[in-house]
């Protein structure tokens, strides 16, 4: 009982289901049925709609395509460099014929990063790596946000055939998902976000074990491969994927209490089974990964974000940005001006799809499937708007109505970024589409009507669908390598672990790293995440020494505030172990004239690049005599006593110094 009970709820028996008044699962005759005639012709049709969703993919991001390796989407460069990074990070490693460290000083140095403490693509990085090594890492995300349009389209797609959707009800619903504003908003930068293919493939997995459809092992087998996949793909909607997975799970259960305890009893062990098998790929697969994450060198705990910023404010649900074709002046100017950053737009649907999709779980709330995805469906939306007060046309909401408000303290969803739910709840939107659409067609054929209000219905879904049509994506130039750049790091003759600050810092230098592969390791990072002293995770962007703060500030040409002290910069180098210094000026610039007063001449001056090998302030060098001096290169030996004036400085040197003789 248990098992039909749950494979007609969920329709995968290939059979629609309507609940009867004793709360029993009985087949409803008049809704269509997912087989077609001619499993030719249906393979075909299906083929056809993937097809569809690749040339809707390559229109929206044809100014990619255009020059795939030198543009990027344009709105957030910061984190699209660092994609860029861990793109070329993972290809190199494959170059060498190993996979990818899970730690490296690559950045951040000399502290490093933790790669599972990152947004590193770690799995789309590997396979993409030939691709990155003739063409270049951003060819690579070019290629990533293009397959994750059409990809998460065609995998709900594929999982709601399975429910028992309609070919035209479940390419709607597939297109809700992979081309709404949701992915539409993390495309700008947030690729382990948008690449959104594995997700409705992870529950369709899980439901089929809940439900006993093949062999638990291969199920238990195949979720955990799956969800194996997103941990290397992106931890952060992996746990947005479990959050809607045990919410689908809880409506399942308290929607029927009976039945579940039935099933839990007839079915209890090969669940189990399956689940321990899940278990298991998971730790052969990600057990090592996941030790090193929260027991290695750069393990950390909680956030690195203020979680109570990342929330969907109410209006985002039914403002359209500028990025989508239907929108108003107004209306994009109130998104450009949203409190959280462009990425973070995720919530929009607009009125009438919200109108059909409430129409719809109202009319057919009998339907198992419609009740499961609506259901689903606000949850993910209420949990979306997190735990901070908002108002809705002047009406103020307190925190204890939010569901999120007594989650927050939950294990790992404390950590959690709840705007991003937006994303799942995309999915669940598409799902409840398809089904209420199938419904709808479901009644024409009661009536003795079918082609009439199918068309209504079709063309209802149609309208309401239309609001996200998104314009092609906005592009900006990737930020060209400067001139002399490969050959300054050429005439430094640098180990690939060789600390060295590189001006700017912050952003742009992890593209330039990442186009040519030097230097090896650098100070900069980004929005890397280390951890703390604590243990807290943070980002490097938080954690920046002031003379590069102050070095970056002149390199932009701002003002900067006041220039480190002597004793600041001799703390700054001696923390980094810096085996160069290189900043992107030349020698009549603010920069380039602070870095000569400070550390002297340049050792190297070619194009637009200034370096100094084994940087010494230039206000020490007259209080440090030289123990050996040969040719035109002077060396000092460390000092072994802490209290020998300017012994300090000293020690920053790896044993000793070696630089040219002004």
């Amino acid at each position: 009982m248990g098992k039909t009970w749950l494979a007609a709820a969920l329709g995968l028996g290939g059979v629609s289901s309507v609940t009867s008044e004793h709360g029993q699962s009985v087949p409803d005759e008049s809704a269509p049925s997912a087989s077609v005639p001619g499993r030719r012709t249906a393979s075909w049709a299906g083929w056809l709609v993937v097809g569809l969703y690749l040339l809707a993919s390559f229109a929206l991001t044809w100014r990619l395509w255009a020059d795939p390796a030198g543009r990027m989407v344009a709105g957030n460069p910061g984190d699209t460099n660092l994609f860029a990074w861990f793109m070329r990070y993972s290809a190199t490693a494959v170059s060498h014929g190993r996979l990818p460290a899970l730690v490296t000083t690559g950045l951040n140095a000399p502290q490093g990063i933790s790669l599972m403490w990152n947004t590193s693509v770690l799995l789309p990085g590997i396979l993409l790596a030939p691709v990155t090594l003739l063409a270049g890492p951003q060819t690579s995300l070019t290629i990533l946000l293009t397959a994750g349009f059409a990809g998460s389209a065609a995998s709900l797609f594929w999982v709601l055939r399975r429910w028992g959707a309609s070919l035209v009800a479940a390419g709607l619903g597939g297109a809700v998902y992979g081309f709404s504003p949701a992915l539409l908003a993390a495309g700008i930068g947030h690729f382990h976000l948008q690449f959104a293919v594995l997700p409705p493939l992870i529950i369709d997995a899980l439901l089929r074990l809940l439900t006993g459809r093949g062999s638990a092992v291969r199920s238990g087998l195949r979720l955990g491969l799956l969800a194996a996949a997103q941990l290397f793909t992106g931890e952060e909607l992996l746990a947005d994927t479990a959050v809607a997975a045990a919410v689908m799970v809880a409506v399942l259960v308290l929607g029927h209490p009976r039945a579940t305890a039935a099933a839990v009893r007839t079915r209890a062990r090969p669940i189990l089974g399956g689940l321990g098998v899940t278990v298991g790929a998971m730790a052969l697969t990600c057990g090592y990964a996941l030790w090193v994450q929260f027991r290695g060198p750069l393990a950390s705990h909680g956030s690195p974000w203020l979680v109570t910023e990342f929330h969907t404010y109410p209006y985002a649900l039914v403002t359209p940005s500028g990025a989508l074709l239907f929108h108003t002046s107004a209306s994009a100017a109130a998104a450009a001006s949203y409190p959280e950053p462009l990425p973070e737009y995720l919530a929009y649907l607009g009125w009438p799809l919200l109108i059909v999709l409430a129409v719809s779980a109202v009319a057919f709330w009998r339907d198992p499937r419609v009740r499961l995805a609506a259901v689903t469906f606000a949850l993910l939306e209420l949990f979306s708007l997190g735990v901070v007060r908002g108002t809705v046309d002047g009406w103020r909401y307190p925190v204890w109505v939010l569901p999120w408000h007594w989650l927050q303290h939950v294990p790992l969803l404390a950590d959690l970024l709840p705007d991003r739910l937006s994303i799942p709840a995309a999915g669940a939107a598409g799902a409840l589409l398809a089904f209420a659409l199938d419904r709808a067609r479901g009644l024409g054929v009661r009536a003795g009507h079918p082609r009439l209000i199918g068309l209504v219905a079709g063309a209802v879904a149609v309208l309401a669908v239309l609001p996200l049509i998104p314009r092609p994506v906005t592009v900006t130039a990737v930020s060209p390598l400067p001139a002399g750049w490969q050959a300054a790091f050429a005439d430094l003759r640098l180990a690939a672990s060789d600390h060295v600050l590189l001006i700017p810092d912050l952003q742009v230098g992890m593209r330039w790293q990442a186009e040519s592969g030097v230097p090896g390791s650098m100070v900069g990072g980004g929005a890397t995440i280390a951890p703390a002293p604590d243990g807290q995770a943070t980002s490097y962007i938080y954690n920046r020494r002031p003379t590069a703060k102050y070095l970056e500030a002149l390199y932009l040409g701002s003002p900067g505030g006041h220039a480190p002290s002597s004793a600041q910069m001799r703390a700054d180098l001696a923390y980094w172990h810096l085996a160069a210094i290189v900043a992107v000026t030349t020698r009549d610039t603010r920069l380039g004239r602070y870095l000569t007063a400070e550390f002297g001449p340049p050792t190297i001056q070619v194009g637009d690049m200034l370096a100094w090998r084994q940087p010494v302030l230039h206000a020490l060098r007259g209080r440090l005599a030289p123990l050996r001096r040969e040719g035109t290169c002077l060396a000092w030996r460390r000092s072994s006593s802490p209290a020998e004036p300017g012994s300090s400085a000293r020690t920053f040197a790896n044993g000793c110094w070696a630089m040219a003789a002004q």
